[in-house]
C-alpha cells in the first residue's frame, strides 16, 4: 500500500451511480422549488446555489480526506446550481434549448481540454491535489448544466418527460455494456455516464414535479425534495462508500 494514496472523491461503485442519479434528480426539483415554487426566478436562484457551491468546493478542497457527506451535498449544489444556470441559458438569454446544450458542450470540452493539458490525466483517480480538484468541480458543474439542457431539449422535442428518462436510460445501459465488453477508455466512459445521468434525473424530476398538463405527474417540488433528500441521507448511512484510490501509476493517468 505504500505506492497507494486515497483521492477525495468516492470509489465509482453501484453506490455511487444509485446515489449521483438521486442527486441529479434532486437537483432538478430543488432548483425548481428555488426558482419557481418560491419564485427567485433564474438568475437569483443561480446566485444562490453558486454561492453555496462555491462554499462547498473550498470546504472540498480543504478536507484532507474524502468525506461522503460533504462530497455529495457539493454534488447536489453542483447539480441544482446546473438546473437554474441551464434554464437561465435556454429561456432567459434566448438561445433555446439547442443552443445552451451547443455552448455548454463546447465549454466543457475546452475544460477537459484545459485539464488534460495541464495535469496529464482527466481521471477521477488523480483527484488529490487542489489543482486537480478544482479542475474536478469545474467539470462536475458544467457537465450538470450540459445534461439538464440536454433533458430539457429530448423532453421538450417531442419525447416528453417519460419518454426522455427511457431514452437516458437505454443509453446509460449501452454505456454499461461497454464497460464489460469494450476496450474504450474507462476514463471516457465515466465523463459520458457521468454527464448522461444528469439528463436522466432531470427528466425523472420534471416528470415529477411538472404540471400534469406539460406531462408531468405534478407533485409538490418541496415534498419531492424533501423525499429524494432523505433517500440519499439513508444511501451515504447504509450502503458502502470509501475513498477512491490512486496507484502512482503511469498507466493510471493514461486510462
Amino acid at each position: 500500500m505504500n505506492d497507494r494514496w486515497f483521492t477525495k472523491v468516492p470509489e465509482v461503485t453501484l453506490t455511487f451511480w444509485i446515489i449521483k442519479i438521486a442527486a441529479t434528480t434532486l437537483g432538478e426539483t430543488g432548483g425548481d422549488t428555488i426558482s419557481m415554487t418560491f419564485d427567485w426566478g433564474y438568475a437569483a436562484g443561480t446566485g444562490l446555489f453558486l454561492a453555496i457551491l462555491f462554499l462547498l468546493v473550498a470546504a472540498q478542497v480543504v478536507a484532507k480526506r474524502f468525506h461522503p457527506f460533504l462530497y455529495w451535498a457539493t454534488i447536489v449544489a453542483s447539480t441544482t446550481a446546473g438546473t437554474t444556470m441551464a434554464d437561465f441559458a435556454d429561456r432567459s438569454l434566448g438561445v433555446g434549448y439547442s443552443g445552451g446544450a451547443a455552448i455548454l458542450f463546447v465549454l466543457l470540452m475546452l475544460v477537459l481540454g484545459i485539464w488534460y493539458r495541464t495535469l496529464g490525466s482527466i481521471s477521477v483517480e488523480t483527484v488529490r491535489t487542489a489543482p486537480a480538484e478544482t479542475f474536478y468541480w469545474v467539470t462536475i458543474t458544467l457537465s450538470q448544466t450540459l445534461g439538464t439542457a440536454l433533458g430539457d431539449w429530448i423532453a421538450d422535442s417531442g419525447a416528453g418527460y417519460g419518454g426522455g428518462a427511457l431514452i437516458f436510460g437505454a443509453t446509460l445501459l449501452l454505456l454499461t455494456a461497454a464497460y464489460f465488453w469494450t476496450d474504450i477508455s474507462r476514463v471516457t466512459l465515466f465523463w459520458a455516464a457521468f454527464i448522461l445521468t444528469r439528463p436522466l434525473g432531470a427528466t425523472v424530476g420534471d416528470l415529477l414535479d411538472k404540471p400534469v398538463s406539460d406531462g408531468g405527474m405534478n407533485l409538490s417540488r418541496p415534498l419531492a425534495s424533501a423525499i429524494i433528500a432523505a433517500f440519499i441521507v439513508i444511501c451515504i448511512l447504509v450502503l458502502p462508500q470509501r475513498a477512491g484510490t490512486h496507484s502512482g501509476q503511469s498507466e493510471a493517468l493514461s486510462r
